[in-house]
């Protein structure tokens, strides 16, 4: 397959390179990421400033670019300059391998998901895939597990508008008990801010938060993590409430007209 890979991590963050080494050993694969870290940006698009484009001299079995904007910008570049410079669209987009899991509301916040919807929404299937330690992320277990998914997974149930978001326990793959398709949970945080003062006597503030996991959902993404297999959870770009639209219908037909 020809598949793009973007992140958010940057472009020389060891998840994408251990990505595209190991995906470019059956498949052909262009790299356009951030030249620098956009973790956390979300779906943050650049409109009022250039984007500079810059292919990387790299001695690797891939082509590799570093862009100065978002990740959902790579995607944007990645299908709409490089590829379309090349006459081919890509079969796939893979977001990733990021630095630390994407479950619950990280989805809302994540530069990795949102690549992945980026290109869902260009009509390219397309998967995040994160493996789930901050500290010390085992890459390579994720970066298999994806050669293997694509291997017995056909790409062509996901729809448009629709991506996979894969979360990966960071242990040895030979420890992987397999994967599971699981739903984004209520998994969230309980911010804070701790107040500190700089070298001037200024206050200035540091977020921090505590992980909340209480969602009663047996298919809960970080519930297949803790079991040691893998959450596969299918997500879409629309955000309306089918359940609360429906409830409010009730109440209020279909609006009000003022005159």
């Amino acid at each position: 397959m020809n598949i793009l890979v973007v992140n958010d991590d940057g472009v020389t963050a060891p998840g994408i390179l251990c990505a595209a080494r190991t995906l470019s050993e059956k498949h052909n694969v262009v790299v356009v990421a951030p030249e620098s870290e956009q973790s956390a940006v979300g779906h943050a698009i650049t409109l009022r400033l250039p984007l500079w484009v810059r292919k990387l001299d790299i001695k690797e079995n891939f082509e590799m670019y570093a862009v100065s904007g978002t990740p959902a910008d790579c995607v944007k570049i990645g299908l709409d300059v490089v590829y379309k410079d090349k006459g081919i669209v890509p079969d796939l987009v893979v977001s990733g391998i990021n630095r630390g899991e994407n479950l619950g509301t990280d989805v809302v916040y994540s530069g990795t998901v949102s690549g992945a919807l980026e290109g869902a929404i260009a009509g390219v299937p397309s998967i995040a895939i994160s493996v789930a330690d901050f500290v010390n992320p085992i890459y390579e277990t994720a970066a298999k597990f994806l050669v293997q998914f694509l291997e017995e997974f056909d790409i062509r149930l996901i729809p448009r508008f629709s991506a996979l978001n894969i979360n990966v326990p960071s242990i040895p793959f030979e420890e992987l008990k397999g994967w599971k398709l699981t739903r984004q949970s209520k998994r969230r945080y309980e911010d804070y801010f701790e107040r500190r003062v700089d070298p001037y006597g200024k206050d200035y503030f540091w977020m921090l938060g505590d992980i909340v996991e209480d969602d009663p959902d047996p298919k809960a993404d970080y519930k297949a993590l803790k079991e040691g297999y893998v959450s596969v959870s299918p997500i879409n770009v629309f955000l309306t409430d089918e359940n609360l639209l429906e409830k409010l219908e009730g109440s209020y037909g279909e609006g009000k007209n003022f005159r």
